[in-house]
């Protein structure tokens, strides 16, 4: 039945309002996309556009080069030189194994290094370059450059390592550098993003260490176009970074040398400081070793030969370990005693070899004793009866009083590790640390420097230029940092009676110029650069036997300490041998050596030396200037 015309045209009508509505619809959607499309292609193009090129673009930091290390005279202790070495991109090497096969057949690679970077390799995307060897030779770059079209995916690469040109010279003073680990890391609050490099080396131990951010300097960038997977595909900007400062160190490189051929192979060290600046001249640990091994990555075998050789070649014994002073210790009594006025420097006592206290004999190291001491004869003989009747009437707190006002108990800051703060004991410090209270038998052994007492040979070098000075000198290490002098350690005065400072120099001078001093066969002939010190032997063991029927480990530790010239101080020195034996016959002779070789700035005359012994200097001077053993060198082995 055919629809009337009323209603098809109304419904041609509704239909005419719906599809308008749907058209304007449909308008008013594509309105609004083109006027998005307008605000992203247009208005914002400059922010996605940059988005797409970071996307594109990586920007990578550049290693910067490490500030050089020098001596007080400008010789170069730590410096920076090319370094070639061999590298694989594994993705291009195809049969890895294969390849590392037949470069081995070319050039010569070491089993660690090759074991460390097949490592790397397994841990590494495949596009990044691993290194294979180091520090090789211009003749293995040729070889693999001839050869590489047998080598897929290896290739020499140069860069920067660190060089030590004096080797054990300066092992301990240095330290050296070496790849940063993650346990490295983990000690960081906020790492630099520079020390996330692969295998990017830092300070260990040592200068190297201590002064890490000053000597590393700051990275710079470049720009490099990447493809989807990250591979490098271009270069496209480079801007360098800031070298790391240069340090010049206060050390003398030529005295340096010379006191660690001084001192052989003997387990000992030795601090040289100027009285006037506290600049350190000389601080040497020995035996050494050579720091260049460390920065590569040292050998199993070499590590263990260093670890577990009994004179502890690794340790910084003039700044990390404390010994017993001994007799060293005894100005330091002598001036408390004269600070508090309880004793008279002119009042003897008398010595028969031992003195009883609360039913226990001390003994005098010379079993037969001194007879009548005054200050000035204790000192010069070095009396332990004369000390143990001050240590009763002086009381223990005013001597380690003094001990802390002449620089014992404290460590002293300067940019070496593990520096050791010693031990100046006190009755509230037993009481805290031992839970027991202080005894007078504690006071006898600490006023001879044994018992708690502990003093590092720094410590001991810092005592005797206050002695020599009357000032709170310190110890310098750095004497610049890039073009900035740094501060002297020269100190001001320390308050004490000239007069008694005066009468504890005297006995100094007597221990070295008197007949009956202990250390008169090691004195100084040269009037004007006569010399004042003390002998110290530190006991390792308490059975009354003597050194040379026990072992070497369990023998007695030597010190000697000492200044000149006498009138005009320079130089104050301490040395310790370990299980050394006595300081007069073993530490005593190796200061009196170096002090002539500060002084004169090289080797001294023979006429400066005790006639008795000039034959003997003569042959020491040879074999020490062409660099040979000493008479004795690895005669006692290892205990």
């Amino acid at each position: 039945m055919r629809r009337p015309e009323r209603d098809i045209a109304l419904s041609r009508r509704k239909v005419s309002r719906r599809a308008m509505l749907i058209g304007a619809g449909q308008v008013g959607f594509a309105a609004l996309l083109l006027g998005r499309m307008r605000f992203l292609q247009i208005e914002e193009a400059s922010k996605y556009r940059l988005l797409a090129e970071e996307n594109r673009i990586n920007i990578r930091l550049i290693p910067p080069t490490r500030g050089r290390i020098f001596d007080r005279d400008g010789t170069p202790l730590a410096t920076n030189e090319p370094s070639y070495r061999i590298v694989i991109v594994p993705e291009d090497a195809g049969d890895v194994a294969q390849t590392i096969e037949r470069l081995s057949t070319i050039v010569e690679l070491d089993a660690d290094d090759l074991n460390r970077a097949l490592a790397e390799i397994e841990r590494s995307p495949p596009f990044l370059p691993v290194t294979l060897a180091e520090r090789v030779s211009w003749d293995a770059v040729a070889r693999v450059a001839a050869n590489s079209v047998a080598l897929p995916g290896i290739s020499p690469d140069v860069g920067l390592s660190r060089r030590y040109p004096t080797q054990e010279d300066f092992a301990h003073v240095i330290g050296y550098v070496g790849p940063i680990s993650a346990y490295d890391l983990e000690r960081m609050e906020d790492p630099d993003q520079l020390l996330r490099i692969p295998r990017f080396q830092i300070g260990k131990v040592g200068v190297e260490s201590k002064l890490e951010e000053v000597m590393r300097g700051s990275a710079g960038t470049k720009s490099v176009e990447v493809n989807a997977v990250g591979r490098v595909m271009r270069e496209l900007d480079r801007q360098e970074g800031q070298s790391g400062g240069d340090l010049q160190l206060a050390v003398d490189h030529k005295l340096q040398s010379y006191v660690r051929k001084r001192l052989g192979q003997e387990s000992a060290s030795v601090v040289v400081m100027d009285c006037d600046t506290g600049d350190i001249r000389s601080i040497v640990s020995s035996p050494g070793f050579d720091p260049n091994l460390f920065v590569r990555g040292i050998s199993s075998a070499d590590y263990a030969r260093l670890r577990d050789n009994d004179r502890r070649p690794l340790a910084s014994k003039a700044v990390q370990d404390a010994y017993p002073p001994g007799s060293t210790f005894k100005m330091i009594a002598s001036l408390a005693g004269l600070k508090s006025g309880i004793i008279d420097p002119t009042e003897t006592v008398y010595c028969p070899g031992y003195l009883e206290i609360s039913g226990r004999k001390f003994n005098c190291w010379k079993k037969t004793g001194h007879g009548s001491m005054d200050q000035t004869s204790a000192l010069r003989e070095s009396c332990d009866v004369y000390y143990y009747d001050l240590a009763l009437k002086v009381g223990i707190e005013n001597i380690t009083e003094m001990a802390r006002l002449l620089g014992l108990g404290k460590r002293h800051d300067i940019p070496m590790s593990a520096i050791s703060e010693g031990l100046t004991p006190t009755k509230q410090w037993k009481e805290i640390y031992h839970g027991a209270e202080w005894v007078i038998g504690d006071s006898a052994n600490a006023v001879i420097g044994q018992g708690y007492v502990l003093a590092s040979p720094l410590q001991l070098a810092v005592m005797t230029a206050r002695l020599a000075t009357g000032r709170s000198v310190t110890p310098r290490l750095v004497k610049r940092i890039g073009d900035q002098e740094q501060p002297t350690g020269a100190g001001t005065s320390l308050g004490l009676s000239e007069d008694h400072l005066r009468q504890v120099r005297r006995g100094m001078f007597a221990v070295s110029n008197h007949r009956k001093g202990t250390a008169y066969k090691s004195r100084i002939e040269d009037e004007k650069n006569r010399m004042a010190g003390k002998t110290g032997t530190a006991q390792v063991r308490s059975a009354l036997v003597d050194n040379d029927e026990v072992p070497w480990d369990q023998r007695d530790h030597a010190l000697f300490v000492c200044y000149a010239p006498y009138e005009n101080p320079k130089y104050a020195i301490s040395v310790v041998v370990e299980h050394g034996g006595s300081g007069s016959s073993s530490a005593a002779p190796i200061a009196r050596d170096v002090m002539l070789q500060a002084l004169f700035d090289g080797p001294p005359p023979l006429e400066a030396y005790p006639e008795a012994d000039r034959e003997h200097i003569r042959e020491l001077q040879e074999l020490i200037k062409e660099d040979r053993p000493l008479p004795g060198d690895g005669e006692r082995g290892q205990a």
